[in-house]
């Protein structure tokens, strides 16, 4: 396994402030993303109060059915005395969701390791399961690769609509089917059926998204004692009671505030990354039909199309009483997070940090600041197939993240036409077009029924000169069916879709063609948190 580090040109206009303007730093965060800021966020959070031992046994309620590993416990003994903790997180996705969600928990369990021995404190690192979510539709298929192509496969099983990650069961046959039906994608190993196995294994102990995935994430960082805590965890929501009345109490002030904040940040030309509305409650009521969103009007929180209508007296009485029927949307769970944990830092992704740029003010209204923010490590996997590929062409990384290579395929596929065929059949096809031109001005405008006719047979005869071309271009193909295919396999493994790899596979392709290790090896390299892209040939 070997590291290099590629510096991709920057698509993200919040990234690129973020990692090179401080002006835009200070504008939307309270901490630089440096050494420095990290003592000064520690310093902060040893002076605010916090559940400590509710939290530990709470996370520790969570993990208890997954299995806690020694490393485990000891984090969880640490969170309910003075650790500070390193949060990252991610929806519930099947076989762990795209690479990005374990290249976040990666970074995570690195900047803990980081920052405990730079502070000289204990720092957890915790994984928050965004098990709340209802968009089912964004977690329910993977996809895999085959000849060349990206192919998305859906499970095929039916979902009530908005009912939140953590409560939507799976039919387990179903899912067992669905899984082996992609494992059958990745080509056979030394390592697949084991750990085919073991997946088909979690599945027969779990039925519900946020299970499937937190089992399986489990696995992999046992060892390194990352702490899982699903937001939709109904102890945890009991322990959120008193920050549920904050955020109620707060709602206008809060939500004026994230808009204001988001008029600005458009005004700054980075657009609205979440399009609030200055009416907006940021809270979900959890409606016998799903999640239902609550607006503030006149003194009320309500959703019309499910019915309902809360003073914020009986808000109030909701979060004291029955805190699991309410539920945060992607603007109060930062808040939420914060209020509940101790958290030095928090790894996101570039969709979460143009989204918590427009916070700080919401952070402020509760007193409180936002953590020290850290992009997550971005990596693309490069395979011993890949790797051969690309010696064999004489291409390296950079040439497939530029579009070289699919320049280079173009080229080649134009270089495999027979011209003079081409030409030929062109000229048949002019031919008979001036043929068909002489027998209509053998009839006049007004016998229409021959004109079409003859139009109709020329069409077809059109259609059919293109189908001898595009005939004659499969020939070629399929004569340099190798050579094309590389190609593809090059740009489909690397730039699948002309998209980073992290975006699209799950990393139970690379772990059946790697081996069990890949997490542990990953974990040994020498990551820098800087900014840049890594490349991890395996």
């Amino acid at each position: 396994m070997k590291l290099n580090t590629l510096a991709l040109p920057e698509q993200n206009m919040v990234m690129h402030s973020y990692n090179n303007d401080l002006d835009f730093i200070h504008r939307y965060f309270d901490y630089e993303n440096k050494e420095s800021s990290f003592t000064k966020r520690a310093e902060e959070l040893s002076k605010r109060p916090f559940n400590r031992q509710g939290v530990a046994e709470t996370v520790r309620q969570f993990m208890k059915p997954f299995g806690i590993s020694e490393n485990a416990e000891r984090h969880i003994e640490e969170l309910g005395e003075n650790a500070v903790t390193v949060i990252g997180g991610q929806q519930a996705g099947i076989l762990t969701g795209p690479l990005y969600s374990v290249h976040k928990a990666i970074t995570v369990i690195l900047l803990a390791k980081k920052q405990r021995e730079a502070l000289g404190i204990p720092v957890v690192p915790v994984f928050w399961v965004a098990g709340e979510d209802h968009d089912l539709n964004e977690i329910n298929h993977v996809y895999t690769e085959m000849d060349g192509r990206v192919t998305k496969e859906q499970i095929q099983d039916k979902f009530i609509l908005k009912l939140m990650a953590s409560d939507a069961t799976f039919n387990q046959d179903e899912m067992r089917r669905f899984v082996s039906s992609v494992f059958s994608k990745f080509g056979e190993t030394a390592y697949t059926k084991t750990l085919l196995n073991e997946v088909l294994d979690t599945v027969k102990k779990e039925n519900t998204f946020t299970g499937f995935f937190v089992s399986l994430m489990n696995g992999m960082f046992a060892d390194e004692g990352l702490l899982f805590i699903d937001s939709a965890f109904k102890p945890l929501r009991e322990l959120e009671s008193d920050y549920f009345c904050m955020l109620i109490n707060e709602s206008e002030t809060i939500a004026r505030s994230i808009f204001e904040m988001e008029q600005q940040f458009d005004r700054d030309g980075y657009g609205k990354p979440l399009e609030v509305q200055e009416d907006a409650s940021h809270l979900f009521y959890v409606h016998e039909t799903g999640r239902a969103l609550l607006t503030r009007r006149n003194g009320y929180f309500v959703n019309d199309s499910a019915g309902l209508r809360f003073s914020e007296e009986e808000m109030l009485e909701i979060a004291k009483k029955t805190p699991a029927l309410l539920s945060n949307n992607v603007s109060t769970r930062p808040l939420m997070q914060d209020l509940v944990l101790p958290v030095l830092a928090f790894v996101g992704g570039p969709g979460e940090i143009t989204y918590w740029a427009v916070l700080k003010e919401a952070f402020h209204t509760l007193g409180i600041k936002m953590p020290v923010i850290v992009p997550r490590l971005s990596l693309t996997l490069v395979s011993r197939k890949a790797q051969t590929a690309l010696a064999e062409k004489s291409f390296e990384i950079e040439d497939v993240m530029n579009g070289e290579v699919a320049v280079a395929r173009h080229e080649f596929i134009e270089g495999l036409r027979d011209g003079r065929f081409e030409e030929a059949v062109n000229e048949v096809e002019k031919k008979l077009t001036a043929e068909y031109e002489k027998m209509s001005q053998l009839f006049g405008e007004e016998e229409t029924m021959m004109l079409e006719l003859l139009q109709r047979n020329l069409q077809f005869h059109t259609s059919q000169f293109k189908y001898i071309k595009e005939k004659s271009e499969d020939a070629q193909l399929v004569k340099h069916e190798v050579a094309v295919r590389m190609y593809d396999s090059i740009e489909t493994e690397l730039l699948p879709n002309g998209g980073l790899q992290e975006r699209v596979y799950t990393p139970y392709v690379h772990l059946n063609s790697y081996g069990p290790t890949l997490i542990q090896d990953l974990l040994r390299l020498p990551f820098e948190m800087d900014g840049t892209h890594k490349v991890v040939y395996l």
